[in-house]
This record gives C-alpha cells, structure tokens and sequence, in this order.
C-alpha cells in the first residue's frame, strides 16, 4: 500500500482537493470540540485534515506514505503529520475525541485489528467517521459497463457494511448512523465515480492517476478499450442509455458513524 501512494502521490493534489461539501460533512459528523484533539487515518496529503484544522480544531494526520505526508507537511507545517496505519497508531490509550478516516478502509489490512485499535485510542464518549463506499453500490456504478475486471477488482478490496459492522462489534465499536452520498455534479475530489454525469472526466489522464483503481488495479489494455467504447457511446448518445440502466437508490458512497459500545 505504501509503495502505491507514493506513486500516486505524485501530482495527487492536482485531482484530488477537498471539496467543500464533503468537508461540511464531514466536519457536521465528526461534531469536533475546540478542545479535543482528534485523528485523521489515511489522510493522504492532507486535503480534509486541513479542513478540519482551519475550524481551529487540533487534529493529527497519518498515513503509510512519505510522499504524500511530505506533500501534507509543506502545505500545513502547523499540522502533526505521522507515518502510520490504522492497525498501529501512535498514540496511547483513550488520546482522541474523534477519528475519521476518508475513502481509505478498503487499504486497511486487517479490519479488525484495526477497529481494535481504533477502539483503544479513542476516548469513551468520541465518535468516528468513515467514508468510504460498499461493494453493493460498487456494483451500481456505470463504470462496471466499461472497465469490468477493475471494477471487479476493485469491489473485491472493498469490504462490506456487514464486515465492518462485524468487525467493529467485536472490537467494543457500534455504528450508531448512516447516510448515503449520491456524487454531486460540481464535485472537486476526483476520486473513482468523480464522473458519475460527467463521463468526460475519464480521459483526463491525470484523474486517473489519482485513483488507485485506474493506477494501481487496472490493465492498460483495458484501459485502453473502455476508453475507446466510452468515446464511442458518448459521441453516439449510447451513454445515456448505459447511465439510465445503472440509476439506483443506494448511494454512491456512505457516511458510518461509530462509538465504543456502552
């Protein structure tokens, strides 16, 4: 995982910026106070961290890589930046009054192992926020239509509400609410379904270098071919077609709430 983000660290803040409803979001569910100090697991290069900090909240970032923490520690020296991972923090027992962990849970290798320690460093009245996507609305994503086999690989990484459900119920965690998130047209976080309804977004080679799917999981061949049939469907109206077959109620991805059990 490490060596994969420190490839598409490069250039990563080109394509993936904080974008402003998420961030509100985000911050709405994570319901900080101007005391607490609180963790962001797999914060990348920063874009939501500093989100957070500039409420005037203390929050530390972590990641697994030294190429986006350093892109992370010239934007915002003022923030705490570590090189860790969610199944081994730096931190003691109860340190935080809040955890969020954005479009990450999917790179974590041992769900629980990681709810566990999780678990440990959280405080008993705080609350974690995840964002992250299930592999039942994966399968909804038009993307399916023309890039199957990363689509595929990408769902088998995912896991699902009822795994992590599991894994955080075993680990003295409970999800306390959910809410769905449909993409949004004017989206700036150009993360995988970023061209929900905008398929245009796709050939832009530099958005696909930002997502770990078109980067790290796919095949250029196939690549190349979904590619060619998108341009295809898109110059011949066929794309809304595809689009209108994939329309479904479940959201794109989804906001968990967490705390310790009682």
């Amino acid at each position: 995982m490490q060596a994969k983000y420190d490839k598409i660290g490069v250039a990563y803040n080109s394509t993936r910026k904080a974008d402003p409803f998420l961030s509100k979001k985000l911050i709405e569910h994570l319901d900080p106070k101007k005391d607490g100090v609180y963790l962001d697991i797999g914060c990348g290069t920063g874009n939501y961290t500093n989100e957070v900090a500039k409420q005037g909240i203390q929050i530390i970032g972590i990641d697994p890589s030294g190429k986006m923490l350093s892109e992370a520690r010239q934007r915002n020296p003022k923030v705490d930046w570590q090189i860790g991972t969610a199944e081994e923090i730096d931190g003691s027992d109860e340190t935080f009054d809040g955890i969020m962990a954005s479009l990450t849970i999917h790179h974590w290798t041992d769900l629980q192992k990681a709810f566990a320690e999780l678990q440990r460093v959280l405080k008993a009245d705080g609350r974690i926020v995840i964002f992250t996507s299930t592999p039942s609305q994966m399968k909804g994503y038009w993307l399916n239509h023309y890039f199957p086999k990363m689509l595929n690989d990408s769902i088998v990484q995912m896991p699902s509400l009822e795994r992590v459900e599991s894994a955080m119920n075993s680990s003295g965690l409970q999800i306390i609410k959910t809410e769905k998130y449909f993409i949004k047209p004017d989206l700036i976080d150009q993360f995988l379904y970023c061209g929900k309804q905008n398929p245009e977004l796709y050939f832009n080679e530099q958005i696909r270098k930002g997502i770990s799917s078109f980067s790290a999981l796919a095949n250029r061949a196939e690549i190349e071919r979904g590619l060619t049939k998108l341009r295809a469907d898109i110059d011949s109206g066929k794309i809304n077609e595809i689009m209108k077959k994939y329309e479904n109620d479940m959201g794109d991805y989804l906001f968990l709430n967490a705390e310790k059990k009682n």
